[in-house]
């Protein structure tokens, strides 16, 4: 008999791809679709009025006919039938959220609504809601929030809160029409699905990240949302129904109308959505406890998985079940990476940093004395302060390109190293180490400096599809061990995403550069004390 086969949907900001990946690890097809609206930024479909600034909304019809011709193409081209493919699993970005009926109707494809931006889902980047971000942290602070431990003290701009009383304040109209708020993953798992809005599944990744949820404690209490605005608290009271589940849990069972558009059997299990950069972790076979999965890209996102549940300062979630079931997952991240570079690339007038790269390597660690604070669009882990900036220190006339992008590399390593440190000093281990996204693939020489400041190998995962991958591990779970064969997630991991024994690309640490960047280190930390606190002596 083939290997059983799972169905990974990855929607990302500007099109969904669809994996096809069996029990051994083959990857049989991938197809994309990109959205036909895609970031909706400037105008609604069909209107000539300017949105406001910092709009970024989504279309759901796009969601649906992308995964559909998405699905299609990736069974055609790896020439299966449907009945191989036995479990289906969804990333999504996040936060991505909508209001809809208590069917599930999105309000924006009503006619009342769709010509009211807000209506519309916000899209994670969405930025519009700054007044109403800046309230919510100064009441939750007031009253001294216990949910605020577990997000670095910070209520983020783009978590599901703010939007929805960004709604409730400026289209209030929307907001009463509003039966149901969710993220837009568990939105679609839901059309997959069907059923009443009673069970539908929400994610405990994506409500444990992105609206302050907690096993223990809920949604943000009643009194405090009273406290910010009435009608927030009676939205939360009544229209946040449904059951949480973990990624990697059944959320149901493919319906007969969505298997007949998709080109799926009926019946077909569906897993419980994941934020994107979380369902890497499955992805590159790191679902075990203390694995550190850095996703690096623009900006970077960490996660970790853990036995342990320890209050860190400055980690930016911890959430029971957040990442994959029966463990406490870490979030922590750096608000600029891949950007920064791209800034500097800019600010220096080159195409590429080819020309200057093997000067800065020959450079020795501290690049000869030109210190750089990575902040050039704020602190997120462990600070979450949006509004701090980066320098360069110690500059002379001596100093060329190469010593500006060697510096900025070991920036971003001091940073990473912060991070690390913050983890393992709350009680959190930390044993492995496993680079993905775009970044490592096209910059090794980061991934080494990184390697050297930390004193750690690094593990460089071949996949540069680690979301979609994740998924499809997502999908094999809620197929079951008599299906599937495997007993756990980890095991799944393992099997479907890990590199080959003997093949993985190891970055080795080197002790005697370990030793060099230990008092550089020091140093970057006394640069950051001054600069997020100019009053202090440190």
């Amino acid at each position: 008999m083939p290997p059983p086969i799972s169905l990974g949907l990855d929607f990302g900001t500007e099109s969904v791809r669809a994996i096809l990946v069996d029990a051994n690890g083959t990857q049989l097809a991938i197809a994309t679709s990109e959205y036909v609206h895609g970031q909706i930024t400037e105008r609604l479909p069909g209107r000539t009025e300017l949105l406001p600034p910092r709009y970024a909304l989504q279309s759901p019809g796009d969601w649906i006919d992308s995964a559909t011709k998405a699905t299609r193409d990736a069974i055609a081209s790896a020439g299966i039938s449907p009945s191989g493919i036995l479990g289906i699993g969804v990333d999504f970005t996040s936060c991505t959220m909508l209001p809809t009926t208590r069917t599930g109707k999105p309000l924006c494809e009503l006619d009342a609504f769709k010509n009211i931006p807000l209506a519309w889902p916000k899209l994670w980047k969405h930025h519009g809601a700054l007044d109403q971000t800046e309230r919510l942290n100064r009441i939750a602070r007031q009253r001294n929030e216990s949910f605020l431990r577990r997000y670095g003290g910070t209520i983020g701009l783009e978590w599901f809160f703010p939007k929805m009383l960004e709604t409730i304040e400026e289209a209030p109209e929307v907001a009463k029409a509003a039966e149901v708020w969710l993220e837009a993953g568990d939105w679609f798992v839901w059309q997959l699905v069907g059923g009443p809005a009673e069970t539908l599944t929400r994610s405990t990744c994506q409500a444990g990240y992105k609206a302050m949820w907690s096993a223990t404690e809920g949604y943000p209490s009643s009194d405090f949302c009273d406290a910010v605005h009435p009608e927030l608290a009676r939205a939360v009271a009544e229209c946040l129904p449904g059951m949480m589940r973990s990624p990697g849990e059944r959320a149901g069972l493919l319906s007969s109308s969505m298997a007949e558009r998709l080109g799926l059997l009926e019946g077909t299990p569906v897993s419980t959505a994941i934020i994107d950069a979380h369902s890497a972790v499955p992805g590159v076979g790191a679902a075990e406890p203390g694995t550190l999965v850095m996703v690096l890209g623009t900006s970077s996102c960490h996660m970790l998985n853990s036995k342990v549940l320890a209050e860190v300062p400055g980690v930016a979630g911890i959430v029971d079940g957040g990442i994959l079931p029966g463990m406490f997952g870490y979030e922590t991240g750096q608000a600029a990476v891949g950007d920064a570079f791209a800034w500097l690339r800019r600010l220096l007038g080159l195409e590429t940093f080819d020309a200057i790269a093997s000067a800065a390597r020959r450079l020795p660690p501290g690049a000869n004395g030109v210190l750089c604070l990575d902040w050039m669009n704020g602190c997120r882990t462990p600070l979450m302060d949006g509004g701090l900036r980066g320098a360069f220190t110690g500059l002379g006339l001596e100093h060329g390109p190469e010593h500006l992008y060697r510096a900025l590399m070991e920036a971003s390593a001091f940073g990473l190293r912060w991070i690390v440190e913050l983890l393992r000093d709350g009680g959190v281990a930390i044993d492995r180490l496993v680079a993905t996204g775009g970044l490592p693939h096209h910059n090794r020489d980061i991934v080494e400096v990184y390697a050297d400041v930390l004193g750690l190998d690094i593990e460089i995962h071949p996949s540069t599809q680690g979301p979609a991958v994740g998924a499809a591990v997502l999908g094999m779970m809620v197929a079951g061990p008599k299906i599937s064969g495997f007993q756990s997630v980890i095991e799944a991991a393992k099997a479907m995403a890990s590199a080959p024994e003997g093949k993985q690309d190891i970055v080795r640490a080197r002790p005697d550069r370990t030793l060099l960047y230990n008092p550089l280190y020091q140093n970057y930390r006394r640069l950051a004390a001054h600069t997020a606190n100019p009053q202090s002596t440190t």
